[in-house]
């Protein structure tokens, strides 16, 4: 395993960097914390400008075919500049366009495909529900009836990313009532407009300008050809799309914590105290060093984990690793990057407030710490620990 980037990589990496540099600049990702709940239009725009939305594409849909460590390259600067906006444009790429490309008809990924290409689509998932986050199986009870040519969905999705802003929602239902639970599921494209969806906004203190609502289904009718996959057999066609996403969020993870890092550092060597710079207290380097411990560390997991989807190998135990390493990590240099700062730590006027808040949302998300540790043991031979 060679994690090195090659001439192209160190390339796209720098023009990533110059591009959320020029775009995402701290005071114009303050000014979405604080007054928007999605990006803006144009900065949008700006992502398909730069053609961010085809990069995973297959290059038959008009896309760039990028692999998933290439693609988390990219990531990994957006994520550094705003975990809302990596969430934001992350629902699109990350689900919409790996649900349709690996489950979607032919017809499906014509029709889908070049629109979120183009940035013309913007997708969420809803599968959350208020009786249960990570016991998916267990919990869930949203329903799709089917009816001559037509599905019914009822039922209630809750931090739903993105779903305030989407275009269609993947949504995720039990339409088998006498199968086991794994047997049960299916997934759908809904039409946000559809008929009977109702979407209430969910106020949080992390990832401001990129909210996660609640969705009500009421009797939403979506015709019968908007069926991803095969009816009763979605949990085990959506797994291998879903894995992945741990890789995506332990990226995040590992934004935050160099964000975090980079403005401790310069801080430290910056502020003047009782004589000197505030840098030459052991402590405070001991804060810096552990910090750069578990960045890199993370980091490595992360690509590690990305090298090996790509390489077509199992990651599931990296990508859970990575997440789980990545996501305390995150709150270790929010907590503790707040704390060589002082009082300007909790000061709106500074990021590091931003970078602690946006933490908190990985420790659970898209599965809590505490499970991630017991799938791990589980993927080495343990007995489930909640069965």
């Amino acid at each position: 395993m060679d994690f090195s980037f090659s001439k192209e990589q160190k390339m796209m990496s720098k023009e990533m960097k110059h591009f959320c540099k020029k775009e995402l600049n701290d005071e114009y990702v303050q000014w979405m914390d604080e007054n928007v709940d999605f990006p803006p239009d144009e900065l949008w725009q700006k992502f398909i400008d730069i053609g961010f939305f085809k990069a995973a594409l297959p290059e038959e849909y008009g896309g760039d075919a990028l692999g998933y460590f290439d693609q988390m390259i990219l990531y990994e600067e957006i994520c550094k500049a705003s975990m809302s906006v990596a969430l934001a444009v992350g629902t699109t790429t990350g689900f919409g366009t790996r649900f349709i490309d690996e489950m979607g008809t032919v017809e499906q990924k014509e029709k889908y495909l070049p629109l979120i290409g183009d940035g013309k689509l913007k997708t969420c998932m809803a599968l959350t529900e208020p009786t249960g986050g990570t016991d998916i199986l267990g919990a869930l009870s949203t329903t799709a009836e089917e009816k001559d040519d037509r599905w019914i969905i009822n039922g209630e999705k809750v931090f739903i990313t993105a779903s305030h802003a989407s275009d269609y929602m993947i949504t995720i239902c039990k339409t088998e009532t006498d199968a086991k639970p794994s047997k049960s599921l299916s997934v759908f494209l809904v039409p946000s407009n559809s008929k009977g969806i109702t979407i209430t906004r969910i106020p949080k203190i992390s990832c401001h300008h990129c909210d996660s609502p609640g969705i009500t289904f009421s009797n939403v009718e979506i015709p019968h050809e908007n069926l991803l996959g095969t009816k009763g057999n979605g949990w085990y066609e959506m797994l291998a799309i879903l894995n992945p996403e741990r890789i995506s969020c332990a990226m995040m993870g590992v934004g935050l914590m160099a964000a975090a890092y980079e403005d401790a550092f310069d801080y430290a060597k910056q502020r003047q105290a009782f004589g000197g710079p505030i840098s030459r207290f052991q402590i405070l380097q001991h804060y810096l060093a552990d910090m750069y411990i578990n960045l890199e560390n993370s980091r490595n997991l992360t690509f590690k984990s990305a090298w090996l989807c790509d390489q077509g190998k199992p990651y599931h135990l990296e990508s859970t690793m990575a997440k789980l390493v990545a996501s305390e990590g995150a709150l270790h240099a929010g907590k503790f990057g707040a704390e060589i700062l002082g009082g300007y730590g909790i000061c709106s006027e500074y990021p590091m407030q931003r970078y602690l808040r946006d933490a908190y949302q990985l420790q659970f998300s898209p599965i809590s710490n505490e499970m991630s540790k017991n799938m791990m043991m589980q993927f080495q031979g343990f007995p489930k620990s909640w069965s």
